[in-house]
């Protein structure tokens, strides 16, 4: 059998290890155990254990420490079984473990020393105690032996466990510890009421326990002490003494670190006076304030003395705490007074307010009557007094007593209603509270009533004026009045009658004068407001009216004499009876001329003079007189509607009866037409005239027995346009010829506007003498289209015109070319591009081989070559190109080329005889110009024959050649400069036969 569950414990001991088996089944003599270090296979233990025994202990191990156990049973028959298994030893744990904050509020130190064996590394766990939440978990390497926890929170036990942790197995140390508290901050302390305390304070959060005291500073006395848990931030003091100042100090404490905070100070509310009252005193001008005591302490009492509904201060007196009174001396008569007693104890204070308290008061001074002028109305006024109101009393004699109550601050008052020209009696009073003065009193008389309805007339008069008005009510004992000259203000005449007068007549006056008359009604020693009336003696007219003409300026110059007495100014009035509006002039009283300038001219006018003084005018006689008529402006002679017709127009400048319109010829300054138009008539049309004409206007104007003439104005009729207009081009040069008719009347020239087709330039002009009737228009552009127009000039005007359009002829074409490029059916034709223009090139090709036109090419204006193809080899050509312009043709001189020839085909070479070839060939195509035949002998390579044949040409017999040789023979077809061969062929003349078979 085998060992069975052998197993290894430590059971909490880190030097030792208990190794457990099952016994065999058929049992065992006994066990041996070894003991050695992991790996290294040299024993360190051996053990040993009887029968019946299942387990051993090793001792002595080192902690942490991994060991091979080996246990090995003695069987019967000498046999044994060994087990192996592996162990570790528990890791012993640290020693000395220390916590400490250091005086830190937010990091913990951990330190500690190794313990005997081996780890793997130590695992430390933070928690903090109250909460027991996992602050911190780290794991850190075997050899250290100090770790920092920061980030922690103020004032709070935390509890760390190191562990040492080898393989599976760990050994654990516990501590704990505080971090140090933070002092709380913002700690304030503020009164709640006359008998509390707030205390209040930030960052209670950083401490385990807040301790808090307070003491009365005024006894030196512990009042409260205090100790309270984390979290608590404010605090009322309850049952403290009234205006008393206390002292809170604050210190924090965490296990066993206390931290001593800030302190404040702070004073409970007072409580303020009682029963405050206000009072008269013994003395003249002086008032008592008295109060209660109130509970508690204070600094002292501020009295404070307010004047009048508004309460202004006016006095403060400090008094100790301890008094309940103070007299105030020498007050304001007549004055509202009230007292504020405010209790002080540190930076607070309570006040109380007594009820209101006067001085008597003293009477008006100053007092005065004033009838301000007015009938029904006194002012009573008087000085400023101190106090509540004034009482009033009027008393005339005959009336009651009319009694009147004023508040402070009025200083006058105004009776109204009162009887004109009575005395009245004043009496005025100061109140105050319950106090009256003694009256002050004075007399004064109303005004009296102004005389109603106060008149000045002159009745039509020129040297007397009359006054009247409606009597003045009661109180008036006459009347008295002054007559003034209004402009001068000079004083004329006293008046003064009684009461029962209502007019008066004012005698001797100057004419046309202006009077003032004042009146006053008088009662007691007073006169009413003054009334004046005003008016003018009436005017005299003025004499010797006359009106003159005057011609530089144009206008009426207004002559008149001054009749006695005074003028305001004179009133000049000038109308006509051919206008609506009237000319209305006023002049100064010194003047006695004015002249009348922008009237209208040839116009008469009536002139009235009326004097002005015042509202009052008195009026001449009329005077008339005509003005000058002005020459017609802007007369205006113009090309009437026909050639045979002038239209005369003017503007009118005023005035005149009618126009005398007068025509003549320029040249001779005869009359021709007189016609007469009535005024207001401004054009007028001359018929049948000659066109093109010269003609003079002259337009004469009447008005009254005054002429004058306009301006001469001249003017032209239109000419009429020439007939029968044609151009032509010009074969010899680039040129129009222009032809025309002359049409009936006169004209001063003519003038020719050639313009370019197509172009935006402007146009050509000439002018042509005026019995021309042709003219050539010369370098113009070749084979260019041009519009001609033509009109008939007389003076500024011209004709309608005449319009035609004609081309010149165009320009040929230069440099023509016609090449053979080494074809035998083609050719090319190029040509320079002539200037000008064209409408096309028409290009000609003619055979002159067959005498016949082989083509006919029409191009555009601007192409310059053109190439002929499938043309007949051999043959010549002929090629001319003409420029097309309408009608018009220009043609360049002709070209002539040959097209290469094709060489002859089938050449054969025959001897009939024996010092005779024969040589025939057939002609390619049409044939060519001529035939060339050359003939060299084979053996020496001498050219023996050249014969020269014609077109037609189609065999050729050489002769005198030397019997039984060998010749070769070439044929060549010529075309002009060209040619082509056949290739040499080689034969013997006759002898040569037999020798050859």
């Amino acid at each position: 059998g085998t060992l069975l569950n052998v197993s290894v414990n430590d059971h909490g001991r880190s030097d030792s290890l208990l190794v457990s088996w099952d016994e065999p089944e058929e049992g065992a003599k006994g066990y041996s155990l070894t003991l050695s270090s992991l790996g290294s296979g040299r024993p360190l233990q051996n053990g040993s254990a009887g029968p019946n025994t299942t387990s051993f202990w090793f001792h002595g191990l080192t902690p942490g420490t991994r060991y091979e156990i080996e246990v090995t049973a003695s069987l019967a028959c000498m046999e044994t079984i060994s087990h192996t298994i592996t162990a570790q030893t528990s890791p012993s744990p640290v020693r000395n473990l220390s916590l400490s904050s250091g005086g830190s509020s937010a990091s913990l130190r951990a330190a500690w020393a190794h313990g005997p064996g081996q780890r793997d590394s130590y695992g430390l766990a933070l928690y903090h105690s109250d909460s027991q939440a996992l602050v911190r978990n780290v794991s850190i390497p075997p050899s250290a032996s100090t770790f920092l926890f920061d980030g922690l929170l103020a004032g709070s036990e935390y509890a760390l466990k190191v562990s040492t942790l080898t393989g599976s197995s760990q050994a654990s140390t516990s501590v704990h510890q505080w971090t140090a508290p933070s002092i709380p901050t913002q700690l304030r302390l503020s009164p709640g009421s006359s008998t509390s305390l707030v205390a209040s304070w930030a960052g209670a959060a950083g401490a385990a326990w807040l301790h808090l005291e307070l003491r009365n500073l005024l006894t030196q006395t512990v009042t409260t002490t205090l100790s309270a848990r984390r979290g608590l931030s404010s605090y009322t003091f309850q049952h403290l003494h009234p205006g008393t100042q206390y002292w809170l100090g604050l210190s924090a404490t965490a296990g066993s670190y206390t931290a001593v905070g800030p302190n404040a100070t702070a004073w409970t509310y007072p409580l303020s006076p009682g029963n405050v009252t206000l009072s008269s005193a013994e003395e003249q001008s002086s008032l008592q304030a008295r109060w209660s005591i109130p509970v508690g302490h204070r600094d002292f009492y501020l009295v404070t003395l307010r004047e009048g509904e508004d309460g202004v201060p006016t006095r403060n007196i400090s008094v100790g705490g301890d008094n309940g009174h103070v007299t105030f001396h020498g007050l304001s008569p007549g004055t509202q007074y009230s007292v504020q007693v405010t209790v002080v104890a540190g930076p607070y204070q309570a006040s109380a307010f007594s009820t209101a308290a006067w001085t008597e008061p003293l009477a008006p001074s100053g007092v005065s009557l004033s009838s301000q002028g007015s009938a029904h109305s006194l002012l009573a006024s008087w000085e400023e007094a101190m106090g509540e109101g004034y009482l009033l009393a009027l008393s005339p004699a005959e009336h009651p007593v009319k009694n009147s109550s004023l508040l402070r601050g009025v200083t006058s008052f105004t009776y109204e209603g009162l009887h004109p020209g009575t005395l009245y009696t004043f009496e005025v009073s100061t109140v105050a509270g319950p106090y009256t003065s003694s009256p002050q009193g004075i007399s004064n008389w109303t005004y009296p009533l102004p005389p109603e309805q106060l008149t000045l007339s002159n009745g039509g008069h020129s040297t007397s004026l009359q006054a009247s008005w409606r009597a003045a009510s009661s109180g008036s004992t006459g009347y008295m009045g002054i007559l003034l000259e209004s402009k001068s203000q000079e004083q004329v005449r006293n008046v003064t009658v009684g009461n029962d007068w209502t007019n008066v007549t004012l005698e001797d006056l100057v004419p046309g004068r202006q009077y003032t008359l004042e009146l006053a009604t008088v009662a007691g020693p007073y006169r009413s407001p003054v009334q004046s009336a005003t008016d003018w003696t009436y005017p005299l007219a003025p004499a010797g009216v006359t009106l003159t003409n005057t011609r530089r300026p144009l206008g009426l110059s207004a002559f008149w004499d001054k009749a006695a007495g005074d003028v305001d100014q004179f009133h000049l009035q000038l109308y006509s009876k051919s206008h609506a509006a009237q000319r209305n002039i006023s002049v100064g009283p010194n003047t006695h001329n004015f002249t009348f300038l922008g009237l209208s001219p040839g116009t008469q006018y009536f002139l009235k003079v009326t004097v002005l003084s015042g509202p009052y005018r008195s009026s001449s006689h009329f005077a008339t007189e005509w003005t000058y008529p002005l020459s017609l402006a802007n007369v205006s002679v113009q090309p009437g509607r026909r050639p045979q017709e002038l239209h005369v127009s003017w503007v009118e400048s005023g005035g005149g009866r009618d126009h005398l319109v007068q025509l003549s010829v320029a040249e001779s300054l005869s009359i021709i037409r007189n016609v007469s138009v009535p005024r207001g008539v401004t054009q007028l049309d001359l018929e049948g005239l000659v066109p093109g004409a010269r003609y003079r206007v002259e337009i004469i104007s009447q008005a009254g027995p005054h002429r004058i003439s306009s301006q001469t104005a001249i003017g032209y009729t239109v000419p009429l346009p020439p007939r029968s207009l044609s151009a032509s081009p010009v074969s010899t040069a680039w040129a129009l010829a222009v032809h025309w008719e002359t049409a009936p009347g006169n004209r001063d020239r003519y003038l020719l506007s050639v313009l370019k087709e197509g172009s935006s330039a402007p146009p050509r002009n000439l002018e042509v003498g005026k019995d021309s009737t042709n003219v050539t228009v010369p370098q113009l552009e070749p084979g260019t289209c041009y519009l001609v127009g033509i009109w008939a000039v007389a003076g500024p005007y011209r004709s309608l015109p005449k319009n035609v359009t004609s081309c010149t002829v165009p320009a040929a074409p230069t440099n023509l070319s016609l090449m053979n490029p080494g074809s035998s059916s083609e050719l090319y034709t190029s040509w320079n591009k002539p200037p000008g223009r064209r409408d096309h090139y028409r290009v000609t090709l003619y055979c002159l081989s067959t005498q016949s036109r082989v083509q006919v090419q029409t191009l555009s204006p601007d192409a310059q070559n053109i190439t002929w193809t499938h043309l007949e080899a051999g043959s010549r050509f002929a090629v001319q190109v003409t420029a097309v312009k309408g009608s018009s043709e220009a043609s360049s001189i002709n070209v002539t080329q040959w097209t290469h020839p094709l060489a002859p085909a089938n050449l054969t070479l025959g001897s009939p005889s024996a010092s005779v070839l024969l040589a025939s060939w057939a002609a390619a195509g049409r044939g060519a110009e001529g035939f060339v035949v050359d003939v060299y002998d084979t053996a020496s390579g001498t050219h023996v024959g050249h014969t020269v044949l014609g077109g037609s040409a189609r065999s050729h017999i050489l002769r005198s050649l030397s019997p039984g040789t060998l010749y070769s023979v070439a044929v060549r077809a010529t075309a002009g400069p060209f040619h082509a061969s056949t290739s040499n062929l080689t034969h013997c003349t006759r002898e040569c036969d037999a020798l050859l078979g």
